[in-house]
């Protein structure tokens, strides 16, 4: 599953100036892998990271090293290719072939028990990886389902040589058992020794699990299922899952045997006695295992018997002479009657024809007619078997049993793919399989099973593979992501497209305010949705910040400063402020919503305080006056009274204003001050 930076540092690092990694693809017990970009060669891998608590364990490290090596020596189409090896600061790393698609696990978790085609394909493709392994002296000591690769375009490829060794270094454990508990074999529970033949117990476990869906031993505790490997014998799979073919019966307790003389001596042995695929009458297939020893034909015994398997009717007369009349019509000594499994010659004619045989010579007489009798049976056994030669000949070429190719069908609608298979000689089975499928749309045919131009009998059974469109993959956190975190985690499964920007109060500069994609019905909110298909279109919505505060700054600074985030000066409206200086911005205000660069923010401009036209107060009294000025926003002084009379009266309501400075009629603003004179 795809884990963001936040909780995972190594996403994002590049290892060896050569590595990014992109994101999390599997975690195990010494490593955890991860999807990378090799840079150099702009080409997806996978990148193996032993756990840094066990970096500095040198067991660890050299077991790990070992699994690079071990399999770096192998090179087959149906074993996992090892590119690259190292160690940068606290990261040992190995740098793997990466096989998008999923594991056989994850396979047998979404249909528990496989069809034996299907199972056998699988143990036939493994097999041939385990054989080169083999052939290198190598033991994989760690088969089970999980390290079964099922790659979406079909390729079948065994990975995980973690615990691999030579078959010619000491191939104990110890003390401690290394593998899957369900798949080792009894010599390395009782021993802990393994050789090639241990992978053969592991991939027959695999195989009772492949046709029943379960794996022959259970238990609550892991010393109870490994005592049943050690005691017990593995039951055949058609007493779980009746139906399942007597041969695969056969193959399960061959690989499984307890004791490792009495399996297939590695996996080489084991491919070779398996044979193709038949069809059943039913129209099914079955695959044909052989078994491991030769069959010996044994024939009847006893001298009638063989006498008469041989054709010989003269078995029973072997007490008899046969007589044989010289060129006087007397007796000789006969010879013995059959030599070397041959009937002894027949009489020699004389000149002339003797009217009467000896009782010999009748006998002898007897027995050419029947010779002459049973060649023409064999003329016309051998003229019905040529019959019947021509027949199977007429058969298998042109006649319904001969070979055809399969069809490529990919694209075309179910309809279309029966008639194309039915034009060919071929039987569409009825029930269609689906499977998730980048270039074909839905509800389409993207396959064939077998595939298209394999060479098979007429009348075989093809299964037809429609696609179920892109395959749905989970979704990662990507709202408030950085969006450099966001693409890193989408870049390797979706279609990222070029992100959009806006401007937002509420979101930090270069974090993914939303993400969009697209179906039949038009645009999605991915935010809503927890998956989307595999290539699918990803928009990304990043935060720009927010608009730029550009109040109390002249035009031109403020026309600076939004030109240096994309944005421009709109239109300038002019207002009265008294507390804005004139040619400062006093507010702004964004035309479009929400901003985006290029999108105009228009501002009101300060035109200093209101004017004021300063009114005649003169013959008011001072209090009236001033109560008129304040009134205005303006500031009012006079001097004191320093008249003694003023002490005994309130002047200020008494006396008139007799002038004002400024003068009445001048203009003022709000704030400014007004002294009043008066007489005293």
């Amino acid at each position: 599953m795809t884990t963001n930076a936040a909780t995972d540092p190594m996403i994002g690092r590049m290892i060896d100036q050569r590595y990014r990694v992109r994101s999390r693809i599997a975690r195990g017990g010494m490593a955890t892998v991860y999807l990378a970009t090799d840079v150099r060669l702009e080409r997806r891998v996978a990148v193996k990271i032993m756990h840094g608590h066990l970096a500095d364990d040198q067991a660890f490290r050299e077991r790990f090293i070992q699994e690079a090596r071990s399999a770096a020596r192998l090179s087959h189409p149906n074993l996992v290719g090892v590119y690259d090896q190292g160690a940068e600061d606290d990261c040992v790393y190995i740098v793997m072939e990466y096989i998008p698609g999923i594991t056989l696990r994850d396979l047998l978790h979404e249909h528990r028990a496989l069809t034996p085609e299907q199972a056998t394909d699988i143990l036939r493709a493994v097999l041939a990886g385990l054989a080169s392994a083999h052939r290198a002296g190598i033991v994989h000591r760690d088969l089970k389902p999980e390290n079964v690769l099922l790659a979406d375009d079909g390729r079948i490829k065994l990975g995980d040589f973690g615990l691999a060794r030579a078959t010619t270094a000491n191939t104990a454990t110890g003390a401690a058992l290394l593998g899957t508990i369900a798949y080792l074999s009894p010599e390395l529970v009782t021993r802990g020794a393994a050789d090639s033949r241990s992978d053969i117990y592991a991939l027959g476990i695999m195989l009772y699990e492949m046709l029943t869906g379960e794996q022959p031993y259970k238990g609550e505790q892991p010393m109870q299922i490994a005592y049943q490997h050690a005691n017990d014998t593995v039951p055949a799979p058609s007493a779980a899952l009746p139906g399942v073919p007597a041969e695969l019966d056969d193959l399960v307790a061959w690989a499984t045997a307890r004791d490792p003389r009495d399996r297939p001596r590695d996996a080489r042995e084991m491919l070779d006695h398996m044979a193709g695929v038949q069809q059943r009458a039913t129209g099914q297939y079955r695959t044909a295992v052989l078994r491991p020893e030769n069959a010996t034909a044994i024939l009847p015994s006893g001298g009638s018997a063989g006498a008469a398997a041989f054709g010989d009717d003269d078995a029973d007369a072997s007490e008899h002479d046969t007589t044989v009349l010289d060129r006087r019509g007397t007796q000789e000594t006969p010879p013995r009657p059959r030599t070397g499994g041959r009937n002894a010659p027949g009489p020699r004619r004389t000149g002339a024809v003797t009217a009467s045989l000896s009782p010999a010579g009748q006998r002898l007489a007897d027995k050419s007619a029947k010779r002459r009798k049973r060649g023409w049976i064999a003329l016309v056994v051998v003229v019905v078997l040529a019959l019947v030669g021509a027949g199977i000949a007429a058969w298998y070429g042109p006649g319904p049993g001969g070979n055809v190719r399969i069809p490529a069908v990919a694209g075309k609608t179910v309809s279309q793919v029966r008639q194309a298979l039915a034009s060919n000689g071929l039987h569409a089975a009825q029930a269609t399989v689906s499977r998730p499928d980048l270039e074909v749309a839905a509800g389409l045919v993207t396959a064939t099973q077998p595939p298209a131009d394999r060479e098979v009998q007429k009348g075989t059974a093809i299964r037809i593979v429609v696609s179920s469109g892109p395959r749905m993959i989970s979704l990662p956190a990507i709202v408030g992501q950085s969006a450099s975190t966001a693409q890193a985690a989408l870049d390797d499964d979706f279609d990222l497209q070029d992100p959009r920007y806006q401007f937002s109060a509420d979101v930090p500069a270069d974090t993914v305010i939303a993400a969009t994609g697209r179906d039949s019905s038009g645009s999605v909110d991915l935010t809503t949705v927890e998956q989307y298909p595999e290539r699918g279109p990803v928009t990304l919505t990043v935060s720009l910040g927010a608009v730029p505060d550009v109040s109390g700054k002249s035009v031109a600074d403020a026309t600076t400063t939004l030109q240096a985030v994309g944005l421009e000066l709109g239109s300038q409206t002019q207002q009265f402020s008294d507390s804005v200086p004139d040619g400062q911005v006093i507010s702004s205000t964004v035309t479009d919503d929400p901003a985006v660069k290029g999108t105009a923010v228009d501002v009101v401009v300060s035109k200093g305080p209101v004017p004021i036209t300063l009114p005649s107060v003169k013959g008011k009294t001072i209090d009236e006056a001033a109560s008129t000025l304040q009134a205005l926003g303006l500031r009012v002084s006079y001097p004191d009274c320093t008249n003694i009379l003023c002490g005994f009266y309130d002047w200020k309501s008494k006396l008139p204003v007799r002038s004002t400075d400024p003068a009445a009629g001048t203009t003022v603003h709000k704030g400014d001050t007004v002294t009043l004179a008066y007489d005293q």
